[in-house]
């Protein structure tokens, strides 16, 4: 063997020493560089040559400088970072959600307390106006926290809205980016080494992405990879990237969803498949979280105005003479919004028949070709419920009507009956004597009734401006309760009688006598306390003296503690709703659970994803330690490779020396 082969090896082995240093630098360079996989210098023998006396090596070659990379950590830590991004996101709103109801005195619950407790004094003076202002501002309260809660929530909603956009903005640009690596990485592949730089700087733009979108990857044989969203809707293919679109809702415009464009041709992504990235989290939040918040609170504010209202036109106001009491408090009336994509015109409108029947949900109303001419499918949005409707059906508290010209088959039409009630809540009455404290109807007992029966409350339960006002005579035929009734009129002409029974708790309603017409001005509904006897004579007429009555003021405060909120009738069963301060403590316990929810799914998906990443970065990060004792040990490689090669010149010298 010559000195040249010696000297051949010294070269081969400093060169190969050299590349190892190299790559040894580049990782010290990039430890901290965000997405960067360690690297290293494969090596290979050079082979031997056949001698005589057997196989001598000829030294080693650089085969190429992989990276550090596991496909599996790599996927494990993207899908993590996407459904932490999502639940982070929606924690965030949520927080956000929860300070728009706050406790205590601060609260919707304390307000409406505070409005129907200011009626007690109405009930003790009431024709005393300074009671009946503390009433006026304590109802103007309760509007008021109902009509600045409404519009956090409207606040929010366009928060969201533009976290949507810049999000979509973002995740745009590095599918873009991923898309421009993919082109870079394909012609760099064609050399036949793997250009690993790229590679890392292209995992990171999809990590980066799958923050904001979930994705599926897909490897080509080219060494592009593909990405697609939402079940299978392409976002990368090769070096061409599909733009996500934020689209207004087919409903709604103030609200988002989400689309690719597909060159030229849009197409939606349902928010069942975004199953991560912080626009999934956005998305859920506004579909699910905020609408729920809205309705209930919208639920609430529709209740108490409704029942309020209804119970102020029963009494008599405080005017000269009395008039029939105006509605207390005003809230946004509801609406009906068509989908963008209908055929027809469609005459669709709702409005409140029984505020105290109102849910908290939206509603679908579809013109189903395989139903009857007239007849609609009907879908509570809030659990999924169906029913066949027509015009002028009355549902969870809203009467549908359904005009010319008639919606076209497949048309839809979305029913919002509370949606919009709290955000546009007010007072709607500025002068005290508009309280209609008193009840347009008295009772009187006759002095020689010998049973102990007494009023126990008695108001009017509805009127009929059309009617004439008629005076009832009860007379008690016996001690068990039953007896017999007449309507006469101002001229004492008798218009209608028949006969009744009455038992403890149970009260006494005029619109439950037969016959039913004519009608009177007033129905009303009289609750007893002790026993009458037969004989017995009480008589409900007019109230004689309305400045100083208080009948309705005592109505009105018993609704502070009436179930006026969700009350449903179930196969003609009434099953009573909850009072307003219990339904506003079941707000909050809702969302409040939704908060904590949303809360430990952040925090556990959090510490997966934190733990997915510490997986990866032990398989391809770099540890300087380790890189430290590399250097030493490539640095004496080196060195003793230079020796060589002092060695084999030394050799070839004493050669020449020979030789001359």
């Amino acid at each position: 063997m010559s000195a040249n082969a010696l000297m051949s090896l010294g070269i081969r082995a400093m060169n190969a020493n050299y590349a190892a240093l190299q790559a040894t630098g580049h990782n010290i360079a990039n430890a901290n560089t965000e997405g960067y996989s360690r690297q290293s210098v494969v090596l290979e023998t050079n082979g031997g040559q056949f001698t005589g006396a057997g196989f001598f090596g000829k030294g080693v070659n650089v085969a190429t400088v992989q990276r550090a990379h596991s496909e599996f950590l790599t996927r494990e830590a993207a899908t993590s970072k996407s459904v932490a991004a999502a639940d982070e996101a929606r924690s965030a709103q949520l927080t956000q959600l929860e300070k728009v109801f706050p406790l205590g005195e601060a609260g919707l619950g304390y307000a409406a307390s505070q409005m129907f407790n200011a009626l007690v004094d109405v009930a003790n003076k009431p024709s005393d106006t300074s009671s009946r202002q503390v009433v006026l501002a304590r109802a103007g309260e309760f509007a008021s926290k109902l009509a600045t809660a409404g519009g956090q929530i409207e606040t929010l909603q366009r928060g969201v809205t533009e976290e949507l956009k810049a999000s979509v903005t973002q995740a745009n640009m590095l599918a873009t980016r991923v898309a421009e690596l993919n082109q870079r990485i394909a012609s760099a592949t064609g050399s036949g080494q793997t250009p690993n730089d790229l590679l890392d700087q292209r995992d990171q733009a999809i990590s980066e992405l799958s923050a904001y979108v979930q994705v599926t990857r897909i490897d080509a044989g080219d060494g592009t990879v593909s990405l697609f969203v939402g079940g299978g809707q392409k976002l990368v293919l090769a070096g061409q990237a599909t733009p996500l679109v934020t689209v207004p809702d087919s409903y709604d415009a103030t609200k988002l969803q989400l689309g690719v464009n597909d060159s030229g041709s849009l197409r939606m992504l349902s928010q069942e498949l975004l199953t991560g990235g912080s626009i999934a989290g956005l998305m859920r939040f506004q579909n699910e979280d905020l609408v729920a918040a809205r309705n209930q609170l919208g639920q609430l504010a529709a209740a108490v105005a409704g029942s309020v209202n209804r119970q102020q036109a029963l009494g008599l106001d405080g005017s000269q003479p009395p008039g029939s009491g105006a509605p207390l408090l005003a809230v946004g009336a509801p609406r009906v919004l068509p989908a963008s994509g209908n055929s027809g015109g469609g005459n669709v409108s709702i409005s409140v028949a029984e505020p105290t029947e109102l849910q908290a949900s939206d509603y679908e109303l579809l013109a189903d070709p395989s139903l009857p001419a007239g007849s609609y499918t009907l879908t509570r949005l809030s659990d999924g419920s169906t029913q066949t409707v027509s015009n002028g059906s009355v549902v969870d508290g809203m009467r549908i009507t359904i005009g010319a010209p008639a919606p076209a088959a497949n048309d839809r039409f979305l029913l919002q009956p509370v949606a919009m009630a709290a955000v546009s809540a007010s007072l709607a009455m500025e002068n005290t004597r508009g309280l209609a404290a008193a009840s347009p109807v008295a009772a009187t007992f006759d002095v020689d009734n010998i049973g102990t029966a007494s009023v126990s409350a008695l108001s009017a339960t509805a009127v009929n401006g059309a009617a004439a006002p008629l005076t009832a005579t009860l007379t008690f035929t016996d001690d068990v309760g039953s007896y017999s009734w007449e309507l006469r009129d101002a001229g004492n002409a008798l218009v209608r009688s028949g006969t009744g029974s009455w038992s403890a708790g149970n009260p006494i309603r005029s619109d439950a006598w037969t016959p039913a017409t004519p009608a009177q001005r007033y129905d009303w509904a009289l609750e007893l306390n002790g026993v009458p006897r037969s004989g017995d004579v009480l008589t409900v007429g007019a109230t004689p003296f309305p400045a100083s009555d208080n009948g309705n003021a005592r109505a009105m405060m018993a609704l502070g503690e009436a179930g006026l909120v969700g009350q449903r009738t179930v196969g003609g069963t009434v099953v009573p709703g909850a009072s307003v301060t219990d339904a506003y403590a079941n707000m909050l316990a809702e969302i409040g659970v939704r908060v904590q929810g949303a809360e430990l799914a952040a925090q556990q998906s959090a510490t997966i994803a934190d733990q997915a990443d510490a997986d990866l970065q032990s398989k391809v990060g770099v540890n300087l330690d380790e890189e430290a004792a590399r250097l030493i040990q490539f640095q004496q490689s080196y060195q003793a490779a230079a020796k060589m090669l002092q060695v084999a010149q030394s050799l070839f010298d004493t050669l020449l020396q020979a030789a001359g």
